[in-house]
């Protein structure tokens, strides 16, 4: 398991950006031996994988609806999500996720249900896009 801050959000119009951080922490040598990404939920609807990243300049995973607007990147324990042209689609509660073990592309499926024992998570920080 490991400690997961986030920081950043709040609200801005359409069209604006917004500046997502995580710090992760853990009793481990290597902290990538955690993947890190980031999820969104919207009320009433299922938590939703946005962007995720193993390694630094490794390749990423994007969700189809953020992709070209949103940069995720990784320095150790750090991960930064850029979000750029948001939209009112991009309203919700972000979440920061540590995956031990996890691939680059761990926050595509729905594994975050089955096998929750591998996931950290942060308490999560609200962005709200309005018109």
């Amino acid at each position: 398991q490991a400690q997961v801050a986030e920081s950043g959000g709040g609200s801005v119009q359409a069209g604006g950006s917004l500046r997502l951080s995580c710090t992760i922490s853990a009793k481990i040598r290597d902290i990538t031996d955690f993947a890190m990404g980031w999820f969104r939920q919207e009320p009433g609807k299922e938590r939703e994988g946005v962007a995720c990243i193993r390694f630094r300049g490794g390749p990423v995973y994007y969700t189809d609806s953020v992709k070209g607007r949103f940069t995720i990147s990784r320095d150790k324990a750090k991960s930064t999500l850029e979000m750029n042209s948001l939209n009112l689609e991009d309203t919700a509660m972000y979440y920061c996720v540590a995956r031990h073990g996890g691939v680059y592309d761990f926050c595509s499926g729905s594994e975050w249900r089955d096998r929750g024992r591998l996931y950290s998570w942060g308490q999560g920080t609200q962005v709200v896009v309005s018109s």
